[in-house]
């Protein structure tokens, strides 16, 4: 069988997150650089990538086998582990997975807007204005709220007492904000949230799949330059081909 491929760029959120759960589960997979919005060759909007996913967005899975192609990073994730009966991550049970469920739509309009406090920090000639990047935040510091009182509080993980791809999801968008990574923003006021971080960091797979954040670093006071920027996912692309390597 041919492995897979998943095609996107380390410093995604989303892609990080189906990545993890690959390296995870040890199902061997290409990482095809695919880069978003751009409709050169090998871009996330050029008509031969369209093709396999409309929406032109980054993650984008292919099953070369059968020529299977599913873009978004949660629908991804659902459908790998209904196929490879991965029920532990996505259980069968229809109430404990109706909790996944929640979460992988809670996410959107909630933790998603972690992604617009960074954002603003790595592309300055955006002139993101001031008042989006302060709804972008609110947005995100109530969703995490919610998470901290109201799921975290009574369970080790978001769906419950074991890990499932609403963790995987979540921590793409909220681990990237701590301060061994990104630094953007401070997490003493959500006990449990910590906890769970720190819990995940122990889950195979968290370090190849995040060497990308590690290399970027702080950029809570300057932004990184282009060539950082690059460099950051060359290095995590050698550290997931290292881990992919390491599976066989």
């Amino acid at each position: 069988m041919t492995a897979l491929k998943i095609y996107g760029v380390p410093f995604s959120q989303p892609v990080r997150s189906v990545l993890w759960l690959l390296l995870l589960k040890q199902l061997p997979f290409e990482l095809v650089p695919t880069n978003p919005g751009s409709k050169g060759e090998n871009g996330s909007k050029h008509l031969s990538y369209l093709a396999k996913n409309p929406s032109g967005t980054i993650p984008c899975l292919e099953e070369p086998d059968t020529g299977y192609t599913l873009g978004e990073g949660h629908a991804i994730m659902a459908y790998l582990s209904q196929k490879h009966g991965w029920d532990d991550v996505y259980p069968a049970d229809l109430q404990a997975r109706g909790k996944v469920d929640w979460y992988l739509n809670f996410h959107h309009r909630n933790m998603r807007d972690a992604s617009g406090m960074v954002a603003p920090k790595i592309r300055k000639d955006l002139n993101i204005p001031e008042m989006v990047q302060e709804i972008a935040k609110r947005t995100f510091t109530n969703g995490l709220n919610t998470l901290n009182d109201r799921r975290l509080n009574e369970s080790r993980y978001i769906a419950g007492d074991t890990l499932t791809i609403a963790d995987l999801s979540a921590y793409g968008e909220i681990g990237q904000l701590q301060p061994e990574f990104t630094n953007i923003f401070d997490f003493g006021p959500f006990p449990n949230v910590q906890r769970w971080l720190n819990d995940m960091h122990q889950v195979p797979g968290h370090d190849p799949v995040h060497v990308v954040l590690a290399e970027l670093g702080d950029i809570s006071q300057e932004a990184p330059s282009m060539d950082k920027i690059k460099s950051a996912n060359i290095n995590g692309f050698v550290a997931l081909n290292k881990a992919i390597d390491e599976m066989s």
